[in-house]
């Protein structure tokens, strides 16, 4: 039975071990990101007719493409795992179908040995010829233990030759999924290749309006001003406030509640793709400058409501010209700030549930309805990068 432990402990250690990750949870990645790539298709495909030709529209078809690649590596990923585990499955073959054949030979030799040690004399006859009764005795031992060789090679023979069919088995199984696999992978590289070029066309057609780029980027920093500035007179406000009222102990555990959860807190709208990160990031299309962006823009495709990431108190609602309304909620010593907003349905002195609707993201009919919202953090006047602080999709 040495051999069937050995084979047991074999598949055992090659199950565990495949890239620490199994094809259950390749496959369940995969599936998210194409439910992700669907969605930026149908944001896309809304805007098709229209031939936008603007900044938020390339940063789109950019997400798209990482995520096109982020599929591509996976299946690659998965191809790679499926031959590991065929190079496992075949050496895993050739090791039964050896034991196997050895057994088979071992057994037969055990046959023509109890043969010529009875002189094949059946059994009974072969006992009652003993000379006395010891011989009897050791002739009788002698063909219970080769019966119980017979019975448990057999055994072992079976057993070894059903595993050697379920080996071969998985073996044909992965042969097919990594040719499927493969073929999925090689459409993917030509939709990318396809969507390379689309990108590259709308930078072409893009960098002819450097002047009207420089004149949104130049609106861009004015916007981010005036929130630092609504954000800076708003703290100076609280300052004062606090030296006749400090801050309540609730509004301190809020706080505290607040950056514990860095990592988990939920999206601000219901579903939509980061098209503009925080921070100096490379301008798409203008060379040799970069953007210096307070918070992030969430894109998302049609009508969209923004919600609050965390339970706290509306300390500001205010216009800004020419970018709709912005919320800023308190939640301790941390300010969650959304930007883009219209039919604000909050006040200024509000105390809000997670979760709760602050307004309705506006929808550029002009951009195929996309609604663009900007979300900031802060922390106190530092500014913080939301996406650590989002829960990962």
């Amino acid at each position: 039975m040495r051999i069937i432990l050995f084979i047991f402990i074999f598949y055992i250690v090659a199950g565990v071990s495949l890239a620490g990750q199994s094809r259950a949870e390749m496959e369940e990645l995969r599936k998210k990101n194409l439910q992700e790539i669907e969605y930026v298709d149908r944001m896309l495909k809304t805007t098709a007719t229209q031939k936008n030709e603007n900044l938020n529209e390339l940063r789109v078809i950019g997400k798209k493409l990482n995520l096109r690649e982020k599929l591509i590596n996976e299946y690659g990923e998965e191809i790679s795992l499926l031959e590991y585990r065929i190079s496992l499955n075949r050496l895993a073959t050739e090791m039964l179908e050896q034991d196997l054949n050895n057994l088979k030979r071992e057994y037969a030799n055990s046959i023509v040995s109890a043969y010529k040690a009875t002189k094949g004399t059946p059994a009974v006859a072969f006992i009652l010829s003993s000379s006395d009764f010891n011989q009897g005795y050791k002739r009788l031992k002698y063909i219970q233990q080769v019966a119980r060789y017979r019975r448990n090679e057999t055994e072992t023979i079976e057993t070894i030759y059903v595993e050697l069919q379920g080996t071969k088995e998985r073996l044909e199984l992965d042969r097919k999924n990594i040719n499927d696999l493969k073929n999925k992978e090689v459409r993917q590289k030509q939709i990318l290749s396809e969507e390379q070029n689309r990108k590259e066309r709308l930078v072409t057609t893009l960098s002819r309006k450097e002047k009207q780029l420089k004149q949104e980027l130049e609106e861009k920093k004015r916007i981010a001003r005036q929130i630092e500035k609504e954000i800076e007179r708003l703290i100076e406000e609280e300052r004062k406030k606090s030296e006749v009222t400090p801050m309540s102990n609730e509004m301190k555990v809020i706080g505290e509640s607040f950056g514990e959860n860095r990592g988990r807190l939920p999206w601000p709208v219901d579903r939509g793709i980061i098209t503009s990160h925080f921070g100096l990031q490379p301008h798409p299309v203008l060379k040799n400058v970069t953007e210096d962006n307070i918070g992030i823009e969430i894109t998302s495709s049609g009508a969209t409501q923004a919600r609050s990431v965390f339970k706290g108190e509306v300390v500001r609602v205010f216009a800004i010209s020419g970018a709709n309304m912005a919320v800023i909620v308190r939640h301790g010593k941390y300010l969650t700030v959304y930007q883009n907003l219209i039919n604000v349905k909050v006040k200024a002195g509000d105390i809000i549930s997670l979760g709760q609707v602050l307004g309705d993201v506006f929808p550029d009919n002009a951009n195929g309805g996309k609604s663009v919202l900007k979300f900031m953090i802060y922390e106190e006047k530092k500014k913080l990068n939301p996406e650590v602080w989002l829960l990962k999709k």
